[in-house]
């Protein structure tokens, strides 16, 4: 059973509804009560078109939010009337079902795979408490569900559901005097009994006349012999789907047999033979000519669908390996079945190596295959190359980020579950090393650095490291403050990319891995005194400077470096590891560099620690005052840059420096910093300084009768700035939030 509540084009924005489903269903208890019994219930009384209704419960099902607690919403049968009822994969009990669910009067429950503690004799028996439901039901999927052995006579059986016009048992260890009771039911037209446990087929002969679907795959305990079960089959002279494919691939043939029967099933229009390897082109031609209204025929994992008639292109649809096309039906019509979707997945690989354009209709079905089979190794293994294959180099940039999203978080899913699978990982990696998704795509990128952390500690794949450290640079300059500090404060991770640096060093290699390296040590030690503290206490400043010293011309390396010394600056409490000798000796002489970013870096170093002011200088007051001045030189000499030199996340280091007006090089340097952004990009920098405080910060200094003329320049074409984006925008000055309170 399907639900149409998500916007199938990918490309377009969601549609209200869904949008209104998903806020709903993500903030339930905003709107509830609790019952005495823990379940919820709306506040007020809350009236839902039926079918919205509908779609409520399907989507939390599908989010994994149902569950004994919220299901309580749909208890009051008034306002949420439910039709088509979707709890697939729910957690919920036995007791919560018969309560919320049992008193509609419901024409459809999809129960696929919810939790054991929901059994089958507790769904019938939670049915059967409504009389109208045991008319209005006419469709029930009950796929993968446990249930009680059969064998042993319940006091409740399918045979009260009087109204079932389509049941599914499949995956269920369903037995023979079950199957006697199902096939008394008076209007059942659509029975799967695919991988259960029955032994003989002979209590179909009940159904031989309404019978339309009958889908077999994989049984696995059938005790009939070929001829016996062809005899049975020939009764059914309405039958229109037969499904006897079976991805074990046994040595029954049982559809070569069938193939070549002549005047079988008459009616058939649809018929399933996949994993059956005794079927030939030949004999698959002559069926279908002998029924000319044949619509489908299933043919992955056999011998045959190599010839032209079978190629799927015409109104004669083929699931298959033989095309393209044939790949794409397997993986609509086998979603479900680890084992074919694992088959189509193998081919598909192949065909995707060679694609030049962007396929986002196959993407799709790869995503619906990995999102079933979350947990089967060579699902998730033949899904990841195929994914990579699909969004690899420019390809990415032509699907749609919606698709894009959902299968990044396939990805993650996969690396947290096989974290050992080295291929698997290798897949999901080269996935995500693409700008389109790490750029612009949302996904938990929190959770994404760490497993790709977690990835790098333990592999030493040359290749993929780079990759890894490209993947773990991007993310840390994307993740919140909080959330880089909460990374970079486990110690592993800092020591890790220490290691990598180390090694380069010691090489004398300059190459990508070391630069994403430095990048990331960068991104993660960026307001977070706890990463900083990390990297001092690993031996971070004696390794840096032996980097500047391994590569004094490169000033890419050197930007990278005096950029995450900047960080270390920022941190009062580690001032007392960079005001030593050694330390300033290789940092003043860079202040005078002809790369201006070099420069920019090096003055803010040295301005973090000049604004302690000249009596904390013990080591040489004398050259405190000369880099005082020399900073104020240097600064004023800079050109400006023609495009943003670097990015911050807040303005909240720059604010004590501001207020250095005993060091007016110091001033300076904060004010250049903070205009030089704001120009460059106004959009984002004017709009995080107004809600930092930062107008009434800049107008105290602008007005404060200490401060040097030169920043009082600065300070006010900052102003300026700050008026001309709220005239653009109409963001009020106090769009303060606290996070630097603003001078009385």
């Amino acid at each position: 059973m399907a639900y149409n509540f998500i916007n199938t084009d990918d490309a377009s924005p969601e549609s209200l509804t869904d949008l209104c489903l998903t806020c709903v269903s993500q903030n339930l208890e905003c709107f509830c009560v609790k019952r005495p019994d823990g379940s919820l219930c709306f506040r007020e009384a809350v009236l839902f078109p039926q079918e919205l209704a509908d779609q409520l419960l399907a989507k939390m099902a599908t989010e994994g939010l149902l569950n004994d607690s919220t299901v309580g919403v749909f208890r009051n049968c008034e306002y949420l009337r439910l039709r088509r009822a979707c709890i697939r994969t729910a957690r919920i009990s036995a007791e919560a079902f018969q309560k919320a669910l049992c008193p509609h009067r419901l024409l459809e429950l999809d129960a696929s795979r919810v939790n054991a503690d929901l059994t089958i004799p507790d769904i019938l028996q939670g049915l059967a408490t409504n009389r109208h439901c045991q008319k209005s039901l006419q469709r029930l999927f009950l796929t993968g569900l446990t249930m009680s052995s059969l064998e042993e006579p319940i006091w409740y059986r399918f045979s009260s559901l009087q109204g079932l016009r389509s049941l599914s048992l499949a995956n269920v260890d369903f037995y023979h005097s079950g199957l006697v009771d199902v096939c008394s039911l008076p209007r059942l037209e659509s029975l799967d009994l695919s991988n259960t446990s029955i032994t003989n087929l002979t209590p179909l002969l009940g159904l031989k006349e309404r019978l339309r679907s009958l889908t077999l795959y994989q049984i696995k305990r059938l005790e009939m012999s070929t001829s016996q079960i062809l005899e049975i089959l020939g009764q059914f002279n309405v039958l229109q789907h037969l499904d006897i494919s079976d991805d074990k691939q046994f040595t029954s043939d049982v559809a070569r047999q069938l193939l070549e029967q002549t005047g079988i099933l008459p009616a058939l229009i649809s018929l399933d033979v996949s994993g059956r390897k005794q079927v030939t082109d030949a004999a698959v031609k002559a069926f279908v000519d002998e029924r000319p209204g044949m619509a489908f025929v299933g043919l992955l994992a056999t011998d045959a669908g190599f010839s032209d008639f079978l190629s799927g292109e015409g109104n004669l649809k083929v699931a298959g390996e033989a095309n393209e096309t044939q790949i794409c039906e397997a993986l609509r019509r086998y979603s479900e079945r680890e084992g074919f979707v694992r088959e189509a997945l193998f081919h598909l690989f192949s065909l995707t190596h060679v694609m030049e354009k962007p396929r986002h209709d196959i993407l799709k079905l790869v995503v619906v295959g990995m999102k079933n089979h979350p947990a089967t190794l060579n699902v998730q293994l033949a899904g990841s190359a195929c994914v990579f294959n699909l969004t690899k180099q420019d390809l990415a940039a032509g699907m749609p980020v919606r698709l894009l999203s959902t299968v990044t978080q396939l990805l993650l899913e996969a690396m947290k579950t096989f974290p050992n699978h080295q291929q698997l990982q290798k897949n999901c990696l080269l996935s995500l090393c693409s700008d389109r998704i790490l750029q612009e795509v949302p996904f938990n990128r929190f959770e994404a650095a760490k497993l790709v952390m977690q990835w790098l500690c333990n592999h030493e794949d040359q290749n993929m490291q780079r990759m890894a450290v490209a993947i773990i640079s991007i993310l840390a300059a994307k993740l919140s403050t909080e959330q880089t500090a909460q990374l970079g404060a486990e110690l592993f991770i800092v020591k890790q990319l220490l290691h990598i640096v180390r090694q380069k060093a010691t090489q004398g290699v300059v190459d990508a891995t070391l630069k994403f390296t430095l990048s990331a040590l960068w991104n993660l030690t960026d307001e977070s005194p706890t990463t900083c503290q990390h990297f001092i206490e690993n031996q971070g400043l004696d390794l840096f400077i032996k980097v500047l010293e391994s590569f004094p011309t490169d000033s890419s390396i050197q930007q990278k470096v005096l950029g995450l010394l900047n960080n270390i600056a920022e941190v009062r409490e580690l001032h007392g590891e960079l005001m030593v000798q050694g330390f300033l000796d290789h940092i003043c002489p860079l202040l005078h560099s002809p790369d201006v970013e070099v420069s920019y870096f090096a003055a803010g170093i040295l301005a973090h620690l000049m604004s302690r002011g000249k009596e904390a200088w013990v080591l040489s007051p004398n050259l405190w005052s000369l880099l005082l001045e020399q900073l104020h030189d240097v600064i004023m000499k800079w050109p400006l840059p023609d495009c943003e030199m670097v990015a911050y996340r807040s303005f909240n280091p720059f604010f004590p420096l501001l207020e250095c007006f005993h060091t007016p090089g110091v001033q300076l340097w904060a004010a250049w910093a903070m205009q030089h952004v704001c120009s460059k990009n106004a959009p984002r920098y004017c709009s995080m300084l107004l809600e930092e405080g930062g107008l009434q910060q800049l107008e105290h200094i602008h007005t404060h009768p200490q401060t040097h003329k030169d920043v009082k320049l600065l300070t006010e074409s900052i102003l300026e700035g700050l008026q001309r984006h709220r005239a653009r925008t109409g963001q009020p000055a106090n769009a303060y939030t606290g996070r630097h309170p603003p001078p009385q």
